[in-house]
């Protein structure tokens, strides 16, 4: 499976951004509202991602220097120049890059542009499906089917 037909079998268009000038604690409060663990950060306009903000970094923050870092922008916080995918990459490869990299999100680049955010959920979903056909079939070889 490809990158493509993760982000088509998503429920949610496009991807939820904020301002590298954006306050930490309007973050904090989006992500808990949405119930999403991460928040790309684009100052132009969701082209291309500057950063991304997630639970984690929020945590780690104020594990350092308490709940204070809540007024501090999300440009200060968030991983900077975060690694990306496109469309056309295998499950397997990106799986493994977030893996490798210890993150759970990616930006989906094509042409120079964001169009699309997947998870390492997302991607899970999507291999485990992708088991379950082969299974299937295999079976129905077996079977003579």
């Amino acid at each position: 499976m490809i990158v493509k037909q993760i982000l088509s079998s998503k429920a949610v268009d496009g991807v939820l951004t904020l301002q590298s000038d954006a306050q930490v604690k309007d973050a904090a409060a989006i992500m808990s509202d949405r119930r999403i663990g991460t928040i790309v950060i684009s100052d132009d306009d969701g082209a291309t991602p500057t950063g991304i903000l997630s639970e984690r970094d929020i945590v780690r923050e104020i594990g350092r220097q308490g709940p204070e870092c809540l007024a501090r922008t999300v440009g200060d916080l968030m991983t900077r120049d975060p690694v990306t995918c496109t469309p056309a990459d295998s499950s397997d490869t990106v799986l493994s890059r977030m893996t490798e990299g210890r993150f759970r999100h990616l930006p989906v680049m094509e042409d120079g542009r964001m169009v699309g955010l997947i998870s390492i959920g997302d991607v899970v979903k999507a291999r485990l499906a992708e088991l379950s056909m082969e299974k299937d079939a295999l079976e129905g070889m077996i079977m003579g089917h």
